[in-house]
């Protein structure tokens, strides 16, 4: 997982050298009514970067017999829409959205976790590129069928059944919701609290004001005062589905910090499982 970040200036000199992929979309917070996630592919066809393809975050990389989309789609639904998109087992992916990286980085989690280690995040995302006046189009591409291949990589995601485990053993988990939903005052799934041992470093605390990851030495601060080192062996990253946790990974990487995972099915697989401790 060496590719994690590249800069406007890059991606404008390559635009056409990479598969660019557009992940916009947005949440509404754990307080408001159901349902809560949404994709933007009414703005992708407005406008995007020259190139770009759409992936709606919510269904398409999603498992359909999941009705929480808190778990990444089965290999071959994957592969189905990577192939779709144009995306072959050479291609170098860049994707980005609009909401601080936070979509952008769970497709790179889980072209990670299926193989596909050529995949980096647009830092800044759509409002960098918009605020700085590079070129946009309506133009939809029609990109010929890629020949991507899902390889499942297991130790970038654990089960809920696994953590549990890991904790009688001193896991490291870090959950990056808010603080609100940390306590137990909001919650996504029937139970409110946190996973026992967890520590809460809430994603938000990792961008800055513009929405960009924070330096590495930033990022190294804050995971440290979490408690995880560069001697951490493995530290789990979650959130209510996946999504944010994997932006929590992409950050320890940026770090310049290893040894991470994902919980794929996060608080709404653990909070709605009533034989898992809650605190």
């Amino acid at each position: 997982m060496n590719n994690l970040l590249v800069t406007t200036d890059w991606l404008a000199a390559n635009l056409d050298r990479v598969q660019v992929v557009d992940i916009r979309g947005h949440v509404l917070p754990a307080t408001e009514p159901l349902p809560h996630y949404y994709n933007h592919r009414d703005d992708y066809l407005k406008a995007h970067l020259p190139g770009a393809v759409f992936i709606d975050w919510v269904q398409e990389i999603t498992d359909p017999a999941d009705p929480r989309h808190a778990k990444i789609a089965p290999a071959e639904r994957y592969a189905d829409v990577m192939r779709r998109i144009g995306v072959n087992d050479d291609s170098f992916v860049v994707a980005y959205d609009d909401a601080a990286s936070m979509f952008a980085a769970r497709l790179w989690w889980s072209l990670n976790y299926y193989g596909h280690t050529q995949v980096a995040v647009l830092d800044g995302g759509w409002q960098k590129w918009v605020a700085e006046g590079r070129p946009t189009t309506a133009e939809i591409p029609n990109y010929a069928a890629g020949n991507f291949s899902p390889r499942p990589t297991p130790e970038l995601l654990r089960s809920g059944d696994q953590v549990l485990t890991a904790l009688r053993s001193g896991q490291q988990l870090i959950d990056v919701r808010t603080p609100a939903e940390f306590r137990g005052e909001a919650s996504r799934a029937k139970r409110g609290g946190h996973i026992p041992t967890a520590i809460n470093l809430p994603r938000t605390a990792l961008i800055d004001a513009s929405g960009q990851l924070l330096p590495p030495d930033k990022l190294r601060e804050l995971f440290a005062a979490a408690g995880v080192t560069s001697e951490s062996s493995d530290v789990v990253f979650y959130c209510n589905g996946g999504v944010s946790a994997s932006f929590g990974l992409l950050a320890l990487r940026a770090a310049g910090l290893a040894h991470g995972s994902v919980y794929d099915g996060s608080w709404k697989d653990w909070g709605n499982d009533d034989t898992k401790p809650v605190e």
